[in-house]
């Protein structure tokens, strides 16, 4: 079993920043995939940043140049830090961990990015 914990969400203003943080705590050896999705209200949870334990990254297309996701594979902990951000990008975040072919999600944290 793999618990996530996301924190550093909140409200902020449009072209600001945040920076939010996952920790993975468990009987981890190794994760494979670690990275953020979301979920704004009345739409269905899309991609924000996924990273491979090969350190690859993919953003999704909306976040590209703006969000910048960084992993650390010894503590078991992902970030996003995000810049220059919309109220488009109001949604709760949803910290993510693929594991032993397992997917395992966080509660969710509301960023809010108010115009």
């Amino acid at each position: 079993q793999v618990q996530l914990v996301e924190s550093g969400g909140g409200l902020v203003q449009a072209g600001g920043s945040l920076r939010l943080s996952c920790a993975a705590s468990g009987s981890i050896f190794s994760i494979n995939a670690m990275g953020w999705y979301r979920q704004a209200p009345g739409n269905q949870r899309e991609l924000v940043a996924l990273i491979t334990s090969g350190g690859i990254t993919n953003y999704g297309n909306s976040v590209k140049g703006r969000f910048t996701a960084s992993r650390d594979n010894a503590k078991n902990t992902v970030s996003l830090q995000m810049n220059s951000l919309k109220p488009e990008d109001t949604a709760v975040y949803f910290c993510y961990a693929r594991y032993a072919s397992a997917v395992y999600w966080g509660k969710g944290i509301l960023v809010t990015v108010s115009s």
